[in-house]
């Protein structure tokens, strides 16, 4: 451990884990019953669009808050930023249409190939390790359900907190359990307000990672692609 930080959080979803099949596979599936032609680059900036949509939402109130209409018409929303990344305009009426045929595809969640490797390092140079989720499950049932387990000191998830991120709650949660003040963390994460402008609101080192390469320009802070690249960035810190 030659930098002076001493723990190590990350967000959840397109950080450690990731669809599969591949998000661009299940939105195809899901697509071509309505005529649209994707690619993984339009899936990719649509995805852009449409976590940006759901950062806005869980700044104001997580999705488990809202009533289930309310969850429709924004997942028509999410859905329609979808396709018009992959350059298709449709309604909202449709999009919905598009949404749940998305729904219907057999599809879980999967851990990126460098992950194990990465936490195992981490904790093997003497980092606490812990993840932040805005999960509406407990965070011990997720890091058991996704394989991560027995390679973080802990998991904690909106339910265990009773706040999102960008909350500053949840990234104080994280620090009394980790036993370190903020200057001494980083978190990793994807998305921009929820994760980097949300970690340096609590005063912790923000890290992007850009696996889908969405945000090339973004250097405000730190931004790796994968977790092989993480190492040097956290030794850069002095």
């Amino acid at each position: 451990m030659t930098s002076s930080i001493r723990a190590v959080f990350f967000d959840l979803y397109d950080t450690l884990v990731g669809f599969d099949p591949p998000r661009e596979v299940v939105q195809a599936r899901a697509m071509e019953p309505f005529g649209f032609v994707v690619d993984k680059i339009g899936i990719d900036a649509g995805y852009a669009m449409a976590d940006a949509l759901m950062a806005e939402q869980t700044a104001q109130a997580p999705l488990s808050d809202l009533s289930p209409e309310a969850q429709s018409s924004f997942f028509e929303r999410y859905e329609q930023l979808i396709l018009r990344g992959a350059g298709h305009e449709v309604d909202l009426h449709e999009a919905g249409e598009v949404w749940k045929a998305v729904r219907r595809q057999e599809y879980g969640f999967a851990l990126y190939k460098d992950v194990i490797p990465a936490l195992n390092a981490l904790q093997s140079g003497g980092y606490v390790v812990g993840v932040i989720t805005n999960m509406s499950q407990l965070g011990q049932d997720v890091a058991e359900r996704m394989g991560f387990r027995d390679s973080v000191d802990f998991t904690l998830s909106s339910m265990d907190v009773g706040a999102s991120k960008p909350d500053p709650q949840m990234f104080r949660a994280a620090l009394e359990q980790a036993g370190v003040e903020a200057a001494a963390a980083v978190h990793v994460g994807d998305q921009i307000e929820t994760d980097v402008e949300g970690a340096r609101g609590a005063g912790i080192n923000p890290i992007l990672i850009d696996r889908h390469s969405a945000a090339t320009d973004y250097d405000t802070c730190p931004r790796i692609t994968t977790l092989d690249e993480l190492p040097p960035v956290i030794d850069a810190f002095g």
